[in-house]
């Protein structure tokens, strides 16, 4: 035991400083205090359903709570038979949230560090640097969960293909295996799909060496376990990948179905949509200096000290002042449409970097230079198009995906893995004279870049947005200044930007110049190695400590009870009066696209989706788009418009005349030969009267049973759960249903007095059947077998890792003690 303690002293010592680290920065977590996390707050109205009947130990795969109805496999699901996620489960309910996912960000990318060969205090400050990145800090702020956990598993999963490729098979593809699975059941696709790119081309690497050295056997050997333990991870998630596949070809990430202004691709996102917010070439240089571009777009980490004086000179008194210089014009000047902070790698790491690129030997150097080069093209999007648009246009799956800077997560793992290896390259590199040489190069490149910031700002820099002039304008108008005045606040925000940049390129030169003062008492022999590690460690933590407190700070942190919640009005009081299971609402003051205020009390057409279909999408865009259309929300049953007072600031709830309610019969059909026709129909008809049919379900329609007749009987909602609606009909005659429900044909199937019968689409987004005379029971069931059979899939994956994890821990210790 004590052998034990001696060799893993300093792990110890490691792990211990993690948790006190992460205690210190996210200590109000502790204390019953929470993150006010902005799209968090938005994702609750999205799962308002889902979450009041897993109140009741019941799984909803389906919610009619935004947008009329979706599937709920990107909200949440439980997936019970995949092992990872009761590893999540058990991350999550050990500390409060994101305190797991900093841990894990941590611990694992010291174990890459380790594996790596580092000293455990050289392989902390790279974990140090890559947790701290400010993006990571931001993500946590914003609320992104699933894409900050999808990232902090990029250094293990990378761990455990190069342990697979320096020959321990085994172990490796275990450890590939398990991380791989958590990092696909993070369920942030994009992230998984940029941490392959890396991938890759670290594998292209390795085949390269492997072709030289002319050890291409054990190249297709390692390359055989990484493909298995892939295949595994894969399997292990195959209820969440086979659902997340089969349903993203229904949403606004699929194919388009208007042929009508149809863009070069016709499937997945747009180009404009998923170029919005692109990384600025210039922005880069963020990297090395935080507030360069204005850091966020409020500035709230900023002095607005030039905009204040000239509103007090004009006039204005200082809550006034203070108020306007942060709501005038945004403090960040990028092209991104606002952005909550900037990419900052830290000054040290950025130096640490550049050295990395003239004394690290290993070739894993040109691995990460080529994944650094790829991602930031990658990330420039509509700013420089050239690479970003091959693979827009060419490469699988790549069109699904928007905000493209979010690769440059990708990158911000690559920079300290290279700084780490420089400062590693001092200690097994003999020859002092050249290193100090080519230090002193490093120095120079990022402390004379950094300088000329501060002597020189403008010399690289205009600190003006492209719009900047249209937004004095608007803002000279707005408050009825005169063309000088508003130009002297317009100047006055591009002063307080200028001295910023100024004095965060004085920071990083104080940093680098102590980076640089280390490694010049190292290589004078004034201090070891050990301390040298231990100096970068505090060094790193506290450069990136200090700005990550700009975007995550006490500030952030609030009471559970105050967290930003949707405040029940009068007019949610007033229709939540209606003991009707299921109505939708719709809020005409809020956009259709970004409500997180209806959906959070009642069934609603609004909503904030990234994955919603691209039927409603379509019918949002066409139809929506300048007017309401009654008829459209009347066939969805949308029940109550809220809307202004006209004689009153007081919000009202009226009820549509034109709804249609849960189903109805109607015998006039449209056929329509395709959606272009079919969406043109739905414009202008009368839902109640008529219903519009794509040609290819006429056969489906019977139409020689149907009567001329104005359709007779009823057909009503006699029991509502999201997975299962059932309604009771009774007619004299054959008609033709429609319900006012979402058509999705990859689970919903339906029965007629429990026999399963075909139904189809109509008026271009609702489902509708054949209904025969008599009375019938009439269920539409939700079971998706992308779901069910995925999850049985999942279970004998999650046994074959478990028995694989077991045999990699055997096998490990045979061997520690054989050695």
């Amino acid at each position: 035991m004590n052998n034990w303690f001696k060799r893993n002293g300093q792990h110890l010592m490691v792990i211990v400083l993690f948790f006190g680290i992460t205690f210190l920065y996210f200590n109000p977590l502790f204390f019953g205090k929470t993150l006010g996390q902005n799209d968090v707050t938005r994702a609750q109205s999205t799962t308002t359903e889902i979450n009041h009947y897993r109140e009741k130990g019941e799984t909803i795969l389906w919610t009619n709570q935004i947008h009329g109805g979706m599937p709920a496999f990107q909200i949440w699901a439980p997936y019970p038979n995949n092992i990872t996620t009761w590893v999540v489960k058990g991350i999550n309910y050990s500390f409060p949230q994101p305190v797991g996912t900093v841990l894990v960000l941590l611990l694992g990318s010291y174990f890459l560090f380790c594996v790596l060969k580092l000293n455990p205090w050289l392989s902390a400050a790279g974990a140090i640097a890559f947790t701290f990145s400010s993006y990571n800090i931001i993500l946590f702020g914003a609320g992104h969960a699933n894409q900050v956990a999808a990232i902090s598993f990029f250094a293990p999963v990378i761990a455990g293909i190069l342990l697979i490729f320096r020959g321990k098979y085994i172990y490796g593809a275990a450890v590939t295996a398990l991380f791989l699975a958590l990092e696909i059941r993070a369920n942030h696709i994009q992230m998984t799909y940029y941490l392959f790119l890396a991938i890759l081309i670290l594998v292209g690497m390795e085949c390269y060496h492997a072709v030289k050295s002319k050890q291409t056997k054990a190249f297709f050997k390692a390359a055989g376990f990484a493909f298995v333990a892939g295949l595994l991870a894969l399997a292990v998630n195959t209820s969440s990948l086979w659902s997340t596949y089969e349903y993203s070809a229904e949403t606004i990430r699929g194919h388009a179905n208007l042929t009508q202004k149809v863009a070069k691709t016709s499937t997945g996102l747009s180009r404009a949509y998923a170029y919005q917010w692109s990384q600025g070439v210039e922005e880069c240089i963020t990297f090395l200096i935080p507030n360069a571009f204005g850091g966020s777009s409020r500035g709230n980490s900023v002095e607005h000290t030039n905009v204040v004086k000239t509103l007090t000179e004009i006039g204005a008194d200082a809550s006034q002042a203070d108020y306007l210089s942060k709501s005038l014009m945004p403090f960040y000047w990028g092209e991104k449409p606002f952005t909550e902070g900037s990419f900052y790698f830290g000054a040290v790491i950025c130096f640490l970097f550049v050295l990395g690129l003239f004394i690290v030997k290993n070739h894993i150097k040109w691995w990460l230079l080529s994944v650094v080069v790829l991602t930031m093209l990658l990330s420039f999007g509509k700013n420089m198009p050239l690479v970003s648009d091959l693979f827009f246009y060419y490469a699988p799956f790549y069109n699904k995906f928007r905000a493209v800077e979010s690769i440059l997560a990708v990158a911000g793992l690559c920079f300290p893995i290279l700084a780490v290896l420089a400062v590693n390259e001092l200690f097994i590199n003999k020859d002092k004279k050249e290193l100090f040489k080519q230090t002193k190069l490093a120095f120079y490149l990022t402390f004379g870049l950094s300088l000329l910031i501060v002597i020189l700002p403008t010399l690289f820099l205009s600190f003006k947005s492209s719009d900047h002039e249209a937004v004095v304008a608007q803002f000279t108008e707005t408050l009825k200044m005169d063309q000088a005045t508003g130009n002297a606040i317009g100047n006055a925000f591009v002063a307080d930007r200028k001295a910023a940049a100024q004095s965060d390129a004085m920071r990083s030169c104080l940093f680098i110049l102590i980076a640089f003062a280390g490694i010049w008492a190292f290589l004078k022999d004034k201090l070891n190695f050990n301390m040298l590690s231990i100096a970068f460690l505090f060094l790193i933590l506290v450069d990136l400590w200090g700005v990550d407190k700009r975007y995550l700070n006490k500030d952030t942190f609030m009471a559970k009870q105050d967290t930003e919640k949707p405040q029940f009005r009068e007019v949610d009081r007033f229709i939540d009066q209606d003991k009707d299971p299921d109505f939708k609402v719709i809020d005409l003051t809020q956009s259709i696209m970004n409500d997180a205020t209806t959906p959070y009390f009642h069934k609603s057409i609004g909503g904030y989706s990234a994955v919603r279909l691209k039927r409603f999408d379509e019918v949002i865009e066409t139809h929506f788009n300048k007017t309401i259309n009654l008829n459209i929300l009347g066939m969805m049953n949308t029940k109550y418009l809220i809307s202004t007072d006209p004689n009153s600031p007081k919000l009202i709830a009226q009820l549509n005349p034109d709804v249609c309610g849960h189903a109805w019969f109607v015998n006039k059909i449209q056929y329509v030969p395709n959606a272009d026709l079919e969406m043109a129909a739905i414009g202008t008809f009368k839902p109640k009267e008529t219903v519009v049919i794509d040609q290819q379900y006429k056969s489906l329609v019977k139409e020689q049973q149907l009567s001329a007749a104005t359709p007779s009987g009823t057909i009503k909602l006699s029991s509502y759960f999201p997975d299962r609606m059932v309604y009771e009909s009774s007619s004299t005659q054959a008609n033709i249903a429609v319900f006012s429900e979402i058509y999705y044909n990859k689970g919903w199937k339906m029965f007629i007095d429990k026999v399963e019968q075909p139904y189809f689409r109509a008026n271009y987004l609702l489902r509708a059947a054949h209904i025969p005379a008599g009375t019938h029971q009439i269920e539409f069931v939700f079971y998706p077998a992308s779901y069910y059979t995925g999850e049985i899939i999942s279970l004998i994956a999650s046994i074959v890792l478990i028995m694989g994890l077991l045999a990699a821990a055997y096998f490990g210790y045979k061997d520690r003690k054989t050695a």
